[in-house]
This record gives structure tokens, C-alpha cells and sequence, in this order.
């Protein structure tokens, strides 16, 4: 199974018109208000953090860079080849593994776990943004790339945060200059219930070893100047010990 062409087409319409600029996409805010609060709540809860650390939907790997002062060996995947491009400007020491990776496609990803082994994985925001019909194959693909050793940090739009957005959108002014190319582009977040979260990892085998709550900073700000935050949830799931 793979995504549709119309999913993948619209991806990398999107990167193919984003500048890469670290900042310059809606959720691109700076790391240390992202992917450095989480790896607070991760790292508690690597059994070994000595695996290869892979960001999940890299986009244009400014969180990626963040990992690899942190870790000795990163890996970001993206969907869109416009994506992986982008970063890999943002890295021209080559000091991280960039690849396009459709993560529904079983043998694609069976191939990079066999390359990494298990691995540490960091997914920010993918689920949400997913047709229904690919947020099981892409939950199973996580399974397969934690393997029996690693672990999962899964942050996710909360329910609250799809009329956050509306709001944004439908603005007097229409939606922020940052948040606008995702609507045009056919991309806006669908609807995942909060609940069905923990059941897709369920059922691909993995257990939820850690929750909570943190609101998720983006890289745009409201008419005051205030930055744009939106109601997250997040998991840390694995095998059972």
C-alpha cells in the first residue's frame, strides 16, 4: 500500500513553494519551544538511547538538525521529495541521513529499519494531516521501525485545535501568511478523534508508556503579535517490557 498520488502530489506542491527557510512553515517553530520540550518528556523513556534517532515527517529538517546535536546517529524521512531537499541544504556536512519515504509503503520501510535497526522515533504532527485510510498503515510503520528496543515520541492536534485553525482560516484578514499555502494546497487537518490515537498503536502491537498534554507552538503569530499555539496531545509508546 502507498498514499495517493493526490496526498503525495499536494506535499510536494507545498514543499516544491516553501522557501526551506528554518521558521518559515506554519509549525517551524524554533526547536527549542518544539522538539527540545519533547525530548524532556522522551528521554526519561528510552530503554536505550544509544539507537539511531529518526524524525518522521522531517519536512525540511530544522527539528532533525536540533536531534543531531544530540544524538550521534539521525535520520529524517519525508513524503515529499521537495521536503527532503530542503534539508538537505540546511545540512551540507551530510552530517544526517535524509531520505524521501512513503511510510505506508511496508517494503520501503522494512528496508530502512534493516539499514538503522531499531530506532528512537520522533513524529510530530503527521497523524492529524494523514488520510483516514493511511493512519493505520503509518502506525504500523512506526511498530516496524521501533522494532523490540525503541521508542516512539508521537505528538498530535488535539480535537480543540481543528476550530483554533477554522478560526485562523476565516479570519476578516483570511488566514495568516504562514497557515494559507496549507489550505491552498489541500492539506488542512482532518478531524482524528483523541481517542482513536492510542487505539492505532494498539493495535500495531505497541503499548503507551507515557501521556499528557502541551500546547504546540507554531511559527506564526496573531494580529497582537502573540504566538499561535494549539492544543496538542502526545504519547511515548513501545514494546512491553
Amino acid at each position: 500500500m502507498s498514499v495517493t498520488s493526490r496526498y503525495k502530489g499536494a506535499w510536494e506542491g507545498f514543499w516544491r513553494e516553501a522557501t526551506g527557510e528554518p521558521g518559515s512553515v506554519f509549525w517551524d517553530a524554533e526547536p527549542a519551544l518544539t522538539v527540545g520540550l519533547h525530548l524532556a518528556l522522551f528521554e526519561p523513556h528510552m530503554a536505550e538511547p544509544g539507537l539511531a534517532m529518526l524524525d518522521l515527517g522531517c519536512g525540511h529538517g530544522t527539528q532533525t538538525l536540533f536531534l543531531a546535536d544530540r544524538y550521534p546517529r539521525v535520520a529524517g524521512v519525508d513524503l515529499a521529495a521537495a521536503a527532503i531537499e530542503h534539508a538537505k541544504r540546511l545540512d551540507p556536512l551530510g552530517q544526517i541521513r535524509f531520505q524521501q519515504l512513503d511510510a505506508s509503503d511496508k517494503e520501503a520501510v522494512r528496508g530502512l529499519h534493516a539499514e538503522l535497526g531499531d530506532a528512537q522515533v520522533y513524529m510530530r504532527g503527521v497523524l492529524h494531516q494523514c488520510e483516514p485510510a493511511d493512519r493505520q498503515p503509518l502506525v504500523d510503520a512506526i511498530a516496524v521501525l521501533v522494532g523490540e528496543r525503541g521508542r516512539a515520541f508521537v505528538v498530535e492536534l488535539s480535537e480543540g485545535a481543528r476550530p483554533v485553525l477554522m478560526d485562523l482560516a476565516q479570519g476578516p484578514a483570511g488566514p495568516p501568511p504562514k497557515l494559507a499555502p496549507i489550505f491552498a494546497h489541500g492539506i488542512a487537518p482532518g478531524v482524528l478523534p483523541d481517542a482513536q490515537v492510542a487505539g492505532l498503536f494498539s493495535s500495531a502491537g505497541l503499548t503507551v508508556l507515557a501521556r499528557g498534554e502541551l500546547p504546540l507552538s507554531t511559527a506564526e503569530f496573531d494580529a497582537s503579535g502573540t504566538r499561535i499555539e494549539l492544543p496538542s496531545k502526545w504519547l511515548v509508546v513501545g514494546r512491553s517490557s
